[in-house]
């Protein structure tokens, strides 16, 4: 793989039926569990959603996966699992590969370190949270691989930005 060929790209509409698609295959619905709740926010990403966003991970001209971000300050009323207290401090990711060829290749790895890169540029964010499944391996693997650290009392990991 050629890091250099990852690119985020903003989510489109014509990529709601692949999206949905994705999130109904037995490995990603092991850890997103209720595809209704993401397609709610996807459909409401210009309204009600649109604190969040929302991106297409691109190997070349293909199609590879699926990754979002946001300020925590803004989803504190939906999250309960961290605690802020001041806007564009601190965000958290979420991220897919829904292409299976693209599995176990490094591909998940490149995408969380491009778009760590991508909030640290854009966002001058001082830290990122994510909180994946404890038993989602591949996941947890990919953080560490990013530089991200488990906080053991906090139960997420969480990279410093500055």
């Amino acid at each position: 793989m050629e890091k250099s060929k990852i690119l985020l790209r903003p989510f489109q509409d014509t990529d709601v039926a692949m999206f949905t698609t994705w999130l109904h295959k037995d490995y990603i619905l092991k850890w997103y569990q209720d595809p209704e709740d993401w397609l709610t926010e996807i459909n409401g990403r210009h309204d009600e959603y649109a604190w969040i966003h929302h991106f297409i991970v691109m190997d070349s001209e293909t199609s590879i996966g699926f990754c979002q971000h946001y300020d925590c300050y803004d989803a504190k009323d939906l999250e309960n699992w961290y605690t802020v207290t001041q806007c564009g401090d601190t965000y958290s990711i979420d991220y897919l590969i829904g292409n299976e060829e693209y599995l176990g290749k490094g591909y998940g790895k490149e995408t969380v370190r491009v778009l760590t890169g991508h909030i640290k540029d854009i966002e001058n964010a001082r830290e990122i949270v994510v909180q994946p499944d404890e038993d989602n391996g591949a996941s947890n693997g990919v953080l560490l691989a990013n530089g991200y650290v488990y906080d053991k009392q906090k139960k997420y990991y969480r990279k410093l930005l500055n």
